[in-house]
């Protein structure tokens, strides 16, 4: 097994190049995919004898269709809860989010695979887990309708 670490000196402890570096480096020798951001915190799960809560701030809940792309992690069936993204920037790679299709006038909830920036600005490239290939569409931001921050089976 191959085994590597690398020191990043920062004195200000630099998420921006430490986390993406460390996530390449995870892709790359051990083929793990990139996670979601964490959203919901500690402090807001309460849990008792008898019940758990959730402290989700601006939260809907969704289903999901029986449609394979996301198979095994989503599927018909299960219940989540997504959160609206106040910016661009709200969103990160590894994400899951839904977004409104101009190509299939539908919403599709897809992981975030890459962030890109071309003339029109920032978008996104989604994927569904268990697709061989990403969206063909760029996701602009103002197509997005949730970050998926919880699923319920």
């Amino acid at each position: 097994m191959l085994g590597s670490s690398i020191f990043i000196y920062s004195s200000e402890n630099d998420e921006e190049i430490e986390k993406p570096l460390n996530n390449a480096i995870a892709t790359y020798f051990y083929g793990e995919r990139i996670s979601p951001s964490d959203r919901i915190k500690d402090e807001d799960i309460f849990v008792s004898n008898d019940k758990i809560i959730i402290n989700v701030r601006n939260a809907k809940a969704t289903k999901f269709a029986d449609t394979n792309s996301m198979d095994p992690f989503l599927d018909k069936g299960s219940n989540g809860i997504e959160i609206l993204p106040r910016s661009p920037e709200d969103i990160k790679i590894g994400d899951i989010i839904s977004y409104k299709s101009e190509e299939y006038d539908a919403v599709i909830i897809h992981r975030v695979i890459e962030i890109k920036k071309d003339n029109q600005g920032l978008y996104y490239v989604a994927k569904g887990d268990n697709n061989p290939k990403p969206d063909d569409e760029k996701v602009r931001f103002s197509h997005v309708k949730g970050i998926l921050v919880g699923v319920i089976y």
